[in-house]
């Protein structure tokens, strides 16, 4: 019986399971939802989708999640799957309202804005968009996702490729996204151009567990109280150098695992309370300002596995308490100003994979107990004054992969011979600044580190003969610089695999020999400042070299220029003595970017075929050569030209017009040549220009547009037009436009130059130099800081007043206005220009005082005011009463003691070097007695008398110009 009521009741309850069975598998996937999908992956041509198939359920699919109950979507993962095209407003994407979580991250948007329509999916909780190439305002819309607990919008620096479009945000975003997004839990915005302020509201987002604005070009006072959120775990303010705040004393309920404030403007000291971070594993605080010392309570942070406090301004010793850190594995203190000797208890840090100490003060020898670092690969102790044995306890880690080591007070390499003790070593960086207190070094140390691939050895003798065949031949790096070699080492033909290879500034003479230019694999060579001569007599370019970088500058090589690689991609053959014409071979290189041939005696003209060049080429000097010729209409597309140098030469005719397609140019030097041309006011369309040097040509008109079209140059910083036949009156608003000048400049750590920062085939760029009068001299600068400002005008017939507007230049430097024309007053309103260092106004027709108010310029070193028509005092400046007596002579109308205390008593001085030009004065001065005399005969002395007066005392430069002697032209002196 009790069978049969069973049977029933099963028989019963099928039709209900049934039901049940059939009802939750049409729930699994809405029609509307796949249909959804479908349009989605016809938008992009998805073509990883190949679980996306019409006919089967849609949340078995490849990256869809479903919820269980109501067959919703509610996850979408597209991630890397290489999608390509524009995110449209009108995506089918937007039609899946009931998402959590939607993952387009590593994706190819191509460029498109982020669609305000996010809006509609108002459930999402979390939203990743990251490295998928949107560009453009990120929409506010986005921030009425009040349910999101994570927003990723970041994406790659590019490397500051300005190709590259970049998110970013209007003001009202970040306070916003503050008071609306209180679930928040993690946000990346790394790379987004933030370009605000962060806002205090930030901290009242008490749910953020990680926060990242890596990239993000912040500014202002970073709120301290978001770095004490009480849940926050990381947080990293990296690469924002305009970024300043200061460390907060922490509290004991932080919760912070990796803290991150690299590259910004945080400064102050590392407060006591780090300590309180008892759960932080990371802790970087790198090239920022802090300072003080290294908190002796650092060593309670039992789980830090990194830490790095490198390029601050950090003083004193390292904490003995480091050494209680035995979790840690990257210890960087590099590029402070720490001394003392290392603490042994860095022996107790048994899990260091790295170590870097360089550029600081420490002395004395490393511990030897550091030999117990056994897991040790990196060790960097390089620009320290270290005495002692320092690599003798290093030979007992045979873990070492990597060692810089430079030494300030050594005598000798102490146990170098014992370098086949590490057998995995693969870099070895050593560099003496005590060159003559060495002994040579036999390289064949070397010989048994069959893993060594980069050898750098700089100011140690060494001997390069009887190198055995041993020698490492994995070697793709070797650097002997400054290694008083004189003979070319022959066994470097042995290095099959070696790419790159130094020897400058050593002593080796004689012939290059051709198979350097044969080797396989051969990449990047250095040559510079030795005395070598030529090339092999048979030597040819091999078209299977691989050289993209050669450098032959400073030698004595002669006769026609060698061009060993049609790989080029960096030549220098500066500073030698090379002869002939630029060969048409040079033209077939059609990768090069910078070309270096100046201070050589090449002749003939620029050939017509370097055309080809300018779609690669970056920098181009060919000063001081004897060129001739015009220079050829060949820049139309040279687009990426920053600098272009043909000073010192032959050259004639006009500036071509093709100029104006150098959009990238930074700088034109044409100086000292024979162009005959008006000035080029086209050029004005180089809105990135900024050094412009014409001076000492046949350039001649006006300095200004006389159709009224407004004149300047937004990055100019230096224009020298000196030595020319420039005519006219400057306007009053002359250098109104002049904005380089007149805006202040960031004050960075380390000095910057004008140069191509990205040399291929040298960390150290390419740099531009320039000749320029300064304070007087001229003066050749290597290398020209950023910060240099220079206007230079003298030798011209310029007259008029001196534009006001040279107020307005708060940055400018070096004024030379000397040798023209000019009339009027000496402007009080130079004593604006707060970084004046030379002023030279002399050998013009100015009158009235000195300002007094330029005795304020506490920065000019250097004034010149003399054979003007000055009256008065001298301002009582420091300044002005250090300067020679030549300063001021030829103004006869200077006086009082503080021209006497520079010259005594001036009506007694001996005569100067200006002595012909007031014998001249005196010889112009007779003849006007003897032309009022002359006129005095014929209507009667009387009124010849009144005429001579009238003449000499008060119309005297207008009845010279009308009938006295024409006045000499003014000679060029460069």
């Amino acid at each position: 019986m009790s069978f049969l009521i069973r049977s029933i009741c099963f028989l019963i309850l099928i039709p209900s399971f049934l039901i049940t069975f059939v009802s939750a598998t049409q729930h699994l996937c809405h029609s509307d939802q796949k249909d959804a999908l479908l349009d989605f992956k016809n938008e992009f041509g998805m073509v990883d989708s190949k679980s996306w198939v019409n006919k089967s359920d849609c949340c078995s699919w490849d990256g869809i999640t479903c919820d269980a109950k109501s067959g919703n979507m509610i996850g979408l993962d597209l991630s890397s799957i290489f999608l390509y095209g524009q995110l449209k407003s009108n995506s089918s994407l937007f039609k899946l309202r009931h998402l959590r979580d939607l993952n387009l991250a590593n994706n190819n948007f191509n460029n498109s804005p982020i669609p305000a329509e996010f809006d509609k999916l108002t459930g999402l909780e979390r939203l990743d968009l990251s490295q998928s190439s949107l560009s453009g305002q990120i929409p506010i819309n986005l921030l009425q996702l009040t349910k999101l607990v994570s927003l990723d919008l970041s994406s790659s620096d590019f490397f500051g490729d300005e190709s590259f479009h970049y998110l970013s945000i209007d003001k009202s975003f970040l306070p916003l996204l503050a008071r609306n997004l209180r679930n928040l839990r993690q946000l990346d915005m790394s790379y987004v151009k933030i370009s605000s302020e962060i806002p205090e509201e930030f901290s009242n987002i008490r749910s953020l567990r990680s926060l990242n604005l890596n990239g993000c070009n912040l500014f202002g006072e970073f709120p301290s109280s978001i770095l004490l959120i009480p849940n926050l775990q990381s947080i990293d303010l990296g690469n924002n150098p305009n970024l300043r705040g200061n460390l907060p004393v922490f509290h004991e309920n932080n919760s912070l695992l990796k803290l991150t404030i690299l590259y910004t403007s945080f400064s102050g000291a590392i407060p006591d309370s780090i300590s309180s971070l008892k759960n932080l594993t990371s802790l970087t605080l790198s090239v920022s300002y802090f300072s003080g010392k290294i908190p002796f309570s650092l060593g309670n942070l039992s789980h830090l596995s990194h830490l790095s406090l490198s390029s601050n301004n950090l003083i004193g010793e390292i904490p003995s308490s480091i050494g209680n850190l035995n979790q840690l594995t990257n210890f960087y203190v590099g590029g402070n100003k720490l001394s003392g000797n290392l603490p042994a208890m860095l022996s107790n840090l048994t899990k260091l994979n790295t170590i870097s100490l360089s550029s600081n003060q420490f002395t004395g020898s490393l511990p030897p107990s550091i030999s117990q670092l056994s897991k040790l690969k990196f060790f960097f102790a390089d620009d320290n004054p270290f005495i002692g044995a320092i690599l003798s306890p290093l030979l007992k880690i045979p873990s070492l992969t990597r060692i810089h080591l430079s030494y300030n007070q050594l005598n000798d390499l102490v146990g170098i011979e014992n370098i086949f003790m590490l057998p995995n070593l693969e870099t070895f960086y050593i560099y003496h600044y005590n060159y003559t207190k060495v002994r040579p070094l036999d390289l064949n140390v070397f010989s048994s580190l069959k893993q060594l691939g980069t050898l750098y050895i700089s100011r140690i003798p060494i001997s390069t003969t009887n190198i055995t065949s041993d020698f490492p031949s994995n070697l793709e790096y070797l650097s002997l610089r400054s290694c008083n070699i004189t003979d070319f080492p022959g066994f470097i033909r042995k290095g099959r695999y070696l790419q790159i290879l130094d020897l400058s500034n050593n002593k080796i003479k004689g012939q290059v020999p051709d198979w350097l230019w044969r080797m396989p694999t051969l990449n990047s060579v250095d040559l510079s400042n030795n005395s070598l001569s030529g090339f092999h007599v048979s030597v040819k370019a091999s078209p299977e070299s691989q050289l993209t970088s050669v450098d032959l500058s400073s030698n004595a090589f002669q006769g026609p220029l060698f061009l060993p690689s049609k790989s080029l991609r960096y030549f220098s053959g500066s500073n030698n003595n090379f002869t002939g014409k630029i060969p048409r071979s040079i033209c077939g290189l059609s990768s090069l970017e910078i070309l270096d041939l100046s201070n050589n005696n090449l002749n003939g003209s620029l050939p017509w075929c370097l055309e080809t060049l300018m779609s690669s080429l970056s920098d181009l000097d060919l000063r001081n050569n004897s060129l001739s010729g015009s220079l050829p209409e060949i820049f139309m597309n040279a687009t990426k030209l920053r600098s272009l140098d043909v000073s010192h030469n032959r050259m004639e005719g006009k500036l071509p017009g093709s100029l104006t397609g150098c959009s990238s140019l930074e700088v034109l030097n044409v100086g000292s040549n024979r162009i005959n041309d008006m000035f080029p006011f086209e050029l004005i369309s180089l809105q990135k220009l900024q050094v412009l040097v014409l001076h000492s040509n046949k350039f001649h008109g006006t300095l200004h547009n006389v159709d009224g079209v407004w004149f300047g140059f937004p990055q100019l910083q230096i224009i020298d037009v000196s030595h020319n036949d420039f005519v006219g009156i400057l306007p009053s608003d002359y250098f109104m436009n002049w904005t380089a000048m007149s805006s202040k400049k960031d004050n960075n750590i380390e000095p910057e130059y004008i140069q191509n920062p990205s040399v291929y085939g040298s960390s150290l760029g390419y740099y531009t130099s320039l000749v320029l009068m300064s304070k007087g001299v001229s003066m050749e600068m290597e290398r020209v800081l950023t910060i240099y400002t220079a206007i230079d005008f003298s030798g011209n017939q310029l007259h008029g007043k001196i534009p006001d507007s040279i107020c307005l230049l708060k940055e400018l430097r070096i004024l030379n206005m000397s040798r023209n024309a000019f009339t009027g007053y000496i402007p009080s309103s130079l004593a604006n220009l707060k970084n004046l260092e030379s002023l030279d106004i002399s050998q013009n027709n100015i009158s009235g005082e000195i300002p007094p108010e330029l005795g304020t310029l506490s920065s000019l070193a250097w004034i010149n005011v003399s054979h003007n028509q000055l009256v008065g005092s001298i301002p009582q400046g420091t300044q002005f009463q250090r300067q020679k007596c030549s300063s001021y002579e030829g103004n006869p109308g200077l006086n009082g003691p503080s021209l006497e205390n520079v010259c005594g008593h001036i009506k007694e001085s001996t005569p100067t070097q200006s002595e012909p030009l007031e014998t001249k004065e005196e010889e112009e001065e007779e003849s006007f007695s003897w032309i009022a005399a002359g006129l005095g005969f014929a209507p009667g002395v009387v009124f010849g008398l009144a005429m001579g007066y009238i003449v000499v005392s008060h119309k005297h430069q207008w009845f010279m110009k009308t009938f006295g002697r024409s006045k000499q032209q003014n000679t060029r002196t460069r």
